[in-house]
């Protein structure tokens, strides 16, 4: 989708979003990997830990506005893929994160897409009920756990079975479909070209790149902080 055609208010809200992960990440980093803070507070954990609904259900709405969900959704993949294998060498694997559910709903989408609004909602209902289920639940088998069936020992340094996330996915392609039927903007008479709307506009356009670098370009700036203020005060 061309940038004249998008929807505004969907790159801003996915804009805000990829800011508030960077924000999440960052105190992330100087409480529990640095230890230069104390530890978080239950509004941050809860934001940490329920803050990637948002992106699928933004996803899910974007899904019902486009036509190449497949090139998307193994571009995402890809990029998945890159992850695992970075944090794995790095001693804390990415075993089944953020990248590899939307990548996967996206692929999926072409099983969901010709359904009919009713059944997509129901589809999606079920399957927030089968990840609540499966949250409780611990098993023996080692390589279930992208279903988020996991056993005693699993560890992953980011999470996000497709149960229940491709259900908040469905869950937001059905509000794209109520919300989007004629693929405009709600908003039709704002003009989003202030400049805070367009930073956070082009933050939502560029969300892959800037999930994939925004970690390493946080690690690096901490070491550059710690390294040069621990030089300047001994000096």
């Amino acid at each position: 989708m061309t940038p004249e055609k998008r929807i505004p208010e969907l790159d801003i809200a996915r804009g805000f979003c990829v800011l508030s992960m960077i924000a999440v990440h960052f105190i992330y980093d100087l409480t529990e990997v640095y230890f230069l803070l104390p530890p978080p507070n239950r509004v941050f954990l809860f934001v940490k830990n329920q803050g990637g609904i948002l992106f699928f259900l933004l996803s899910g709405i974007s899904a019902t506005l486009g036509h190449r969900c497949v090139k998307r959704g193994s571009i995402v993949l890809a990029c998945a893929a890159l992850v695992s294998i970075a944090t794995a060498l790095a001693g804390a694997p990415v075993r089944f994160g953020v990248l590899h559910c939307l990548g996967f709903c996206m692929v999926l989408w072409m099983l969901f897409r010709k359904f009919p609004t009713p059944a997509l909602l129901f589809f999606g209902i079920l399957f927030l009920l089968a990840g609540a289920a499966f949250r409780r639940i611990r098993i023996c088998a080692p390589f279930l756990y992208p279903l988020g069936l996991i056993r005693a020992d699993f560890t992953s340094a980011d999470f996000f079975p497709l149960f229940p996330y491709l259900g908040y996915f469905l869950s937001g392609a059905v509000l794209g479909r109520l919300l989007y039927p004629q693929r405009r903007s709600l908003l039709p008479r704002l003009s989003f070209h202030d400049p805070l709307s367009r930073f956070f506009r082009f933050c939502g356009r560029q969300a892959l790149p800037l999930y994939l670098l925004h970690q390493p370009v946080l690690l690096f700036a901490i070491e550059a902080a710690y390294y040069f203020g621990g030089n300047f005060y001994e000096s």
